[in-house]
């Protein structure tokens, strides 16, 4: 019996939607992020973007535990001398409502090509309404 391995031509891909009103931060990364390399289906193959695409809705919404609205820090920096920019969570949600999310899944998901192609997949807007009703998204309940 041979080893099954997906290909490009073989993966089927559906979209869903997962809405992040009232959910943890860290909770719905890691579901997206297992959603988006396709690590729930059966064919599954670690070399090839078998994942789904995934449209996150109500990112403005979503939960985080403790003192880390305040406490949370999200860094970059300008490329310029003493251009490190420092955040936290509560002006970042402020700023760039999605931003939260996409890093938050970024960051688990490979840092490589493949994983470059697999974010491509992700869709996160702040409110409710989004602009991919043309492929008819199934609604995703959380675990």
């Amino acid at each position: 019996m041979n080893t099954f391995m997906a290909n490009k031509q073989t993966v089927n891909k559906v979209w869903y939607v997962v809405d992040a009103e009232g959910v943890t931060l860290g909770h719905l990364a890691t579901q997206v992020a297992a959603l988006l390399r396709g690590k729930g289906k059966p064919t599954f193959t670690p070399h090839v973007d078998c994942g789904d695409n995934v449209i996150v809705i109500n990112a403005s919404k979503i939960k985080l535990t403790g003192n880390k609205w305040q406490d949370k820090l999200y860094r970059y920096h300008s490329a310029y001398s003493g251009g490190l920019r420092t955040l936290n969570a509560e002006t970042l949600m402020g700023l760039h409502p999605t931003r939260m999310v996409e890093q938050a899944v970024s960051g688990m998901i490979p840092h490589n090509p493949l994983g470059d192609a697999q974010r491509k997949h992700l869709y996160v807007y702040a409110g409710s309404e989004h602009n991919h009703q043309a492929q008819k998204p199934v609604e995703y309940k959380l675990k």
